[in-house]
């Protein structure tokens, strides 16, 4: 199964042209969104392109090729705009013998996992920072921020493939974090 992760767009629409374009060529068959996707949230300034209304018609296009989880920054009005399901905190992905837990990290973090056996992944957002590491007996990804990086990386996305889970930079692919997840 070939995934790509897209997390933060705070209703960036550059952010989002990029991130679909991306996600047109790269032969995933889903794309999952974890969380802050249309409001940029109170200790965020407005990123570049700012129009979430826009944002939600242009994901609405991919809907049925979208698995989403709810971020601090989203809210029952943004699931009116959106035509895919927005409400859980948190979604599973199985995968043979392993499985992606999925959440934007306000809830569950590194810092309060879920419980998670040998071998899981825990990929979560908020952070708005790259990771692709084994710690202990579990993995954990986060392919950043495509709106507003921090940390002084560039705008990343992430991808699954062939075992391997890869943060990427937005506007010139490379890699900027990976590890094989491969029990």
């Amino acid at each position: 199964m070939k995934l790509m992760f897209a997390s933060d767009i705070h209703g960036s629409l550059p952010a989002t042209e990029q991130v679909l374009a991306h996600f047109a060529r790269s032969g995933a068959q889903w794309l999952v969104l974890l969380g802050d996707i249309l409001n940029h949230g109170p200790r965020n300034a407005l990123p570049e392109g700012y129009a979430p209304a826009e944002v939600a018609q242009r994901l609405n296009e991919q809907a049925a090729r979208i698995i989403a989880v709810r971020g601090n920054c989203d809210s029952e009005v943004d699931q009116m705009l959106l035509t895919f399901p927005l409400s859980a905190p948190w979604q599973q992905v199985l995968l043979s013998g392993q499985r992606l837990f999925l959440t934007h990290g306000h809830l569950f973090s590194p810092d309060n996992l879920p419980p998670l056996a040998q071998n899981d992944v825990l990929v979560y957002g908020h952070t708005h920072l790259p990771v692709a590491q084994r710690q202990g007996d579990i993995f954990h990804f986060n392919p950043g921020s495509v709106s507003i990086p921090k940390g002084g990386f560039a705008a990343s996305y992430g991808m699954l493939e062939e075992g391997m889970l890869r943060v990427m930079a937005l506007n010139d692919h490379r890699v900027i974090a990976q590890v094989a997840i491969n029990p």
